[in-house]
């Protein structure tokens, strides 16, 4: 039990790619899931070069039968989980919420929240046999119904973005009944806001660097015993939900 396990999902790119290196660089050992095999591969390799304790698993959020094989995998590699980090995530609706399609919303649904609640569900009997589990699910401060109700908020996104922002916000209430159920048990469940981050998401118009964007989920991810659960937190603190 000295080595800490940490699974990422979406980890071949993006904040996820930069979760699983700042981990990895901490000595944790990250499973890295990927969608696509080979682009997992290609980004295990090039940590490995450096030297970084990393390891790639096939992992499709969309699919039961994808998350489930990996959960077993996971348990027969390693025996359990210390550290899931539900960052897989996709954002399809630049435009107004009037030209949203219902085939987009339910994409994003599919794989922002029920992705998330799949992978949190399956890896949940690894966690518990951790001695201090940390569930961090990567959000949004567009995902707060308290930011997108405020009249003078700076959303600069704002009237954008329905599926994703709702995804966000549901994504936001798993995280409070699993720190709800698994109070006492040592387990800690939290949201993380990156931040407005430079990715292939949002095609690089974000103001904060990988780098940056994985700080809060990183932090979280390694929380101490006295550490909060239940909450949603960028890097200046605690959000509003």
């Amino acid at each position: 039990m000295t080595e800490t396990i940490a699974l990422v999902t979406g980890a071949n790119r993006g904040i996820g790619r930069e979760v699983s290196r700042q981990l990895a660089a901490k000595g944790v050992h990250v499973v890295m899931g990927a969608r696509d095999p080979q682009r997992g591969e290609k980004a295990v390799a090039e940590f490995k070069a450096q030297g970084l304790p990393v390891e790639s698993i096939e992992l499709d959020v969309t699919s039961q039968a994808s998350v489930e094989n990996a959960a077993a995998e996971v348990e027969r590699r390693h025996g359990r989980l210390d550290i899931l980090v539900n960052n897989a995530g996709i954002a399809l609706d630049w435009v107004p919420a009037s030209e949203l399609t219902v085939d987009a919303l339910e994409k994003t649904l599919e794989t922002n929240v029920v992705g998330a609640f799949r992978v949190t569900k399956a890896f949940l009997p690894l966690l518990k046999k951790s001695k201090r589990g940390r569930i961090v699910n990567v959000s949004s401060r567009i995902g707060s119904l308290t930011v997108n109700a405020d009249p003078n908020s700076s959303l600069a996104v704002r009237n954008q973005l329905l599926a994703y922002s709702a995804s966000k916000a549901a994504l936001n209430m798993i995280t409070i009944h699993f720190a709800n159920l698994l109070k006492g048990t040592g387990i800690k469940v939290n949201s993380g806001n990156p931040g407005f981050t430079a990715t292939d998401m949002n095609r690089h118009t974000g103001t904060k660097t990988v780098e940056q964007g994985a700080r809060t989920p990183v932090r979280l991810a390694l929380l101490p015993d006295d550490g909060p659960t239940g909450g949603v937190f960028s890097d200046e603190g605690p959000e509003p939900w």
